[in-house]
Parts: structure tokens; C-alpha cells; sequence
């Protein structure tokens, strides 16, 4: 574990500053496991913003983990426009959030690296179009059946 590259998903993030969530406990034992600074995207701090607004100091906490270096942010949308919009396209399907086309274009700039989701569409998806992308994820999130969005996922 120790050296490899971990990146963070939003519901990872909300679950660790969210006591009520269901994964907060899951969370919380990764996340203070894995070694820091975790990688994630200016999309994923958009979204988990949003999501903790409704708690008191919660945007600040999420701001926080960028303040002390427990999260750096390792992904620029506008130097990725091109790949994000191939990923957005491969998988549009699925489909794919923002967020998630960064960690995966992330994942795919980093080899060797780990993605800490709650996603389940994370096992869908495949970096360099046929390499599954190692996860860390709560053992309860099972992979999606695989029909229709897996048969254009593999374009």
C-alpha cells in the first residue's frame, strides 16, 4: 500500500466528514490508513462541497483536507479537455460523471494507482480502453450487472 498513488471519489469524502452516512465508519478506517496526500480532481471537491453544504463548517472541512495536504488536487479539466471528452463519449451510457471521467484519466496518468470509491460504476470502467482500475471499495457495492453498458463501454 504504502507508495502506491491513492485517488478519492466524492462519496468517500462526504462519508468521512458525514457521521450518519452509511459508509462513514468505512471511510474513515481507509482514509486514515492510506498514506496522504491522497489525488483527486477540482470535480470531485465540487461535488463533495455541495454535498456536506448542508452541514455546519462542512464546505470548510472539505477545503481543509486540501488546506493541510491530506488531498492534493492532481487533475486540471482544462489540460485533460481532449481525454476527458474520448472517457465522457466511451462511456456516456454508463453514464459517466465528470468526476468520475477525471479519476479515471487520473488513474490512467498514474500507473499503479488505487481509486477509494463508493461507485459501483467504477467496476465498469477500464483505463487504456481494457485495464481494470484497482479499487478500494466497501465490500457491500457489488458490480453492476453488465448488459448494454458494458457493450458500448468496450468501444
Amino acid at each position: 500500500m504504502e507508495g502506491s498513488p491513492f485517488i478519492v471519489d466524492t462519496g468517500p469524502l462526504v462519508a468521512y466528514l458525514t457521521s450518519e452516512d452509511r459508509y462513514h465508519r468505512w471511510a474513515a478506517e481507509w482514509l486514515d490508513r492510506l498514506p496522504q496526500p491522497l489525488m483527486t480532481c477540482e470535480a470531485v471537491l465540487s461535488e463533495a462541497c455541495f454535498l456536506v453544504a448542508r452541514l455546519k463548517g462542512g464546505i470548510k472541512q472539505v477545503l481543509d483536507l486540501v488546506a493541510t495536504g491530506s488531498v492534493r488536487v492532481e487533475l486540471r479539466v482544462a489540460d485533460e479537455v481532449g481525454p476527458l471528452s474520448r472517457l465522457c463519449a466511451k462511456y456516456g451510457d454508463v453514464p459517466i460523471s465528470l468526476a468520475d471521467a477525471c479519476l479515471l484519466r487520473l488513474a490512467e496518468l498514474n500507473p499503479g494507482s488505487t481509486v477509494v470509491t463508493v461507485d459501483s460504476d467504477f467496476w465498469l470502467y477500464r483505463q487504456h480502453r481494457d485495464r481494470a482500475i484497482p479499487l478500494i471499495i466497501p465490500p457491500d457495492v457489488k458490480s453492476p450487472r453488465r448488459g448494454a453498458k458494458r457493450r458500448n463501454a468496450r468501444r
